[in-house]
């Protein structure tokens, strides 16, 4: 598959809970995070382009100063996992406000995966 994103993306020690915001409906753990988006992992698939309202908990509130992130994201795609019991969800942020990127950028810093490389 063709690399699209414009930023690297930074895959994190920890997984975050990802709720479909006004439902209050689990969707997966968030995976990988970029300032555009996120990949997350989950049991059930979603629709291309659906447009949804997430919560994103944040792992230590002392540090984020709140315990979520609201933010919009449009499903940019849904492939099933290499364990096919799950899939991998691309999510694009839409309309993300200095405060936001703000918290997104924070949890790139403190909570990115350093890989050792021989």
């Amino acid at each position: 598959m063709e690399e699209r994103r414009r930023l690297p993306r930074k895959y994190l020690i920890i997984y975050s809970r990802v709720f479909e915001q006004s439902l209050g409906k689990l969707l997966g753990y968030l995976s990988d995070l970029s300032e555009q988006g996120a990949m997350i992992i989950a049991d059930e698939s979603l629709e291309v382009n659906d447009v949804l309202p997430l919560r994103l908990d944040l792992p230590d509130p002392k540090i984020f100063h709140a315990h979520n992130l609201m933010v919009s994201a449009r499903v940019a795609h849904c492939e099933t996992d290499i364990n096919p019991a799950f899939y991998d969800i691309g999510l694009e942020f839409l309309n993300v406000t200095p405060e936001q990127r703000i918290i997104i950028q924070k949890m790139m810093d403190v909570y990115e995966f350093h890989r050792v490389t021989s």
